[in-house]
């Protein structure tokens, strides 16, 4: 993987893990939640091909993905990525404790995911492939039944709005847990909320060079906002044509 922009220096040379960490580096000192949002799409702006985002994927992506899960204090995703990507919770590994402790993190960041009528069944892989519970963010309405069988499951259950979860309060919450590096892993909608919340702080955005067509939707669904986020570009990467871009928060 090469550095295309800013020039790093090394003479085009291939980039080590140390410079990737240094790159995708949380800021130092956070006083608040800080939000880094991860997705693929392809070069005509679909999320997925065959409803799911692996046939987008490249090594060198899932490379950045991976980094994400090092670095953060924990995994945000909506409920329908969960379901469809058949989430399990963050894979422990030698590297990657390493890693964590030496940056006085956790071993494994827990996944909290955002749904507003408790809509994960208790026996998937979120619950049953995992090294820690999940943190399932929801609503007053979501039905006391399944909220009641999440939290039997071992899911910390937080309330967050009446009928929608609010995403402020939501990741206020987080914050009370110590829990400030956020990385988003999708789905559109959540980003879309994000959004409109005004909650991005980095965007990191995967092109893959390839045409999908028509069909498939783009990385915000959903909820508008009248007001453009303005970004600025921190880093652009390359291998193999596919172009790892990184925004952030202007």
């Amino acid at each position: 993987m090469r550095q295309l922009w800013p020039q790093n220096g090394s003479g085009g040379g291939d980039l080590t893990g140390a410079d990737l960490e240094r790159l995708y580096a949380y800021p130092a000192g956070l006083s608040k939640p800080w939000v880094q949002v991860n997705f693929v799409a392809s070069a005509d702006g679909a999320v997925t091909l065959a409803e799911r985002s692996e046939g987008l994927s490249h090594p060198a992506d899932k490379r950045i993905f991976g980094l994400g899960r090092d670095l953060c204090d924990v995994v945000l995703a909506g409920a329908g990525t969960v379901v469809a990507e058949d989430y399990r919770g963050v894979r422990p590994s030698r590297r990657r404790t390493e890693a964590r402790q030496r940056l006085g993190l956790s071993d494994v960041p827990p996944i909290a995911v955002v749904t507003a009528r408790c809509s994960i069944e208790p026996d998937s892989a979120l619950f049953t492939d995992a090294a820690i519970p999940p943190i399932i963010l929801t609503t007053e309405d979501a039905p006391p039944a399944r909220r009641r069988a999440l939290a039997d499951a071992g899911a910390e259950v937080i309330i967050a709005g009446s009928r929608t979860v609010d995403l402020t309060a939501a990741l206020a919450e987080l914050d009370r847990r110590g829990l400030r590096r956020i990385n988003c892993e999708g789905g559109p909608h959540l980003f879309a909320g994000l959004i409109a919340e005004d909650l991005v702080d980095q965007l990191c955005l995967t092109v893959a060079p390839l045409l999908a067509g028509a069909g498939a939707g783009r990385i915000a669904e959903g909820r508008r906002t009248d007001v453009p986020r303005d970004l600025e570009l921190a880093s652009i990467l390359h291998e193999d044509g596919f172009t790892m871009f990184r925004y952030r928060r202007r």
